[in-house]
C-alpha cells in the first residue's frame, strides 16, 4: 500500500538506498542469506527493546505481551523482521519502508505468520498519525537528509512515547568492522554503507534534541567472535538510542 499525503514522501529517501536494498527483498527472511547480520542482530535488538519498553511502561519484565493496547512503528522496516516481533509482544504494528519490494516481501510474510501488520510503502513523512513506539534501527545512515529524518520521527512520536533508534558510530573500528571486513569478505553486500554517512552518538543526540527530543539512554552494540552481536558498554562499534518528547 502507497502512503496517502500531501506531504512529500520521499524528501528522506535515498532512492539508490532505496533500489539496493529493495534487490535483497526476496531474501531477507533467509537467515543464512544476504540479511543474515540481521537475523544475528534481532535478539540484541528486542532485549534491548524490551529493557527500554518495560523501563518506560513500568512492566515487570515478565509478561509475555508487554506492548498490549500500545502502537508501535518501525520505519525502514525491510521485510519485517522486527516489525513480526513486536506484533508477537502485543503491539498494533505498523511498518513502513521505502522499497515496494521489501514491503510486499514484508505482507506475504506476515499472512503465512498469522500476524496482522499494516504494510506501507514510502517515507516516514508521508505518513499520519502518532504511535506510542517508534523504531528505526540501522536506517537513518541511508536517508538523504538525517535532519529531516528525525523530524519526522519526532512528528510522529505520542506524546509520553518512546523513540529507538540505532545506527553505526563514525568511529575507525566501524569502517574496519562493517566495510573492510564484513563488505570485503562478502558478509555485508558490497555498497551497503558509506561510512561518511554514519553518525556519532553526539551529533544523533543533537539531532534529536533540535527536533524537540530528550536522550533518555544510550547503549552500544558490539560484536565478538565467540558471541555474536551483543549489548555492550562500548558504542564504538554501532549504538543505540532511546528518546522521549522532551
Amino acid at each position: 500500500m502507497i502512503l496517502a499525503s500531501d506531504r512529500n514522501e520521499s524528501a528522506t529517501i535515498d532512492p539508490r538506498e532505496a533500489a539496493h536494498f529493495g534487490t535483497m527483498a526476496a531474501d531477507w527472511w533467509n537467515p543464512k542469506g544476504s540479511s543474515a547480520p540481521l537475523h544475528q542482530l534481532n535478539p540484541p535488538r528486542l532485549r534491548y527493546i524490551r529493557d527500554r519498553v518495560d523501563t518506560h511502561w513500568h512492566g515487570d519484565g515478565t509478561g509475555f505481551t508487554p506492548l498490549a493496547g500500545r502502537t508501535a512503528l518501525d520505519v525502514g522496516c525491510g521485510a519485517g523482521l522486527l516489525c513480526e516481533p513486536l506484533a508477537r509482544l502485543g503491539a498494533s504494528v505498523t511498518g513502513i519502508d521505502a522499497a515496494p519490494e521489501n514491503i510486499a516481501a514484508a505482507e506475504i510474510h506476515a499472512a503465512q505468520s498469522g500476524l496482522a501488520i499494516d504494510y506501507r510503502a514510502g517515507g516516514v513523512e508521508g505518513l499520519d498519525g502518532q504511535f506510542d513506539l517508534v523504531t528505526s534501527l540501522e536506517v537513518i545512515e541511508h536517508v538523504s537528509d538525517p535532519t529531516g529524518f528525525v523530524r519526522g520521527l519526532a512528528r510522529v512520536l505520542a506524546d509520553n512515547g518512546l523513540l529507538i533508534l540505532s545506527t553505526p558510530n563514525r568511529t575507525p573500528l566501524s569502517r574496519l568492522a562493517m566495510i573492510t571486513i564484513a563488505e570485503g569478505t562478502g558478509r555485508i553486500p558490497r555498497g551497503t554503507h558509506d561510512w561518511n554517512k554514519f553518525l556519532t552518538p553526539e551529533e544523533l543526540t543533537a539531532l534529536l534534541r533540535d527536533a524537540g527530543l530528550h536522550v533518555v539512554h544510550t547503549q552500544g552494540l558490539g560484536f565478538s567472535p565467540a558471541t555474536g552481536f551483543t549489548l555492550s558498554d562500548s558504542t564504538s562499534l554501532d549504538y543505540f538510542l532511546t528518546a522521549v518528547k522532551a
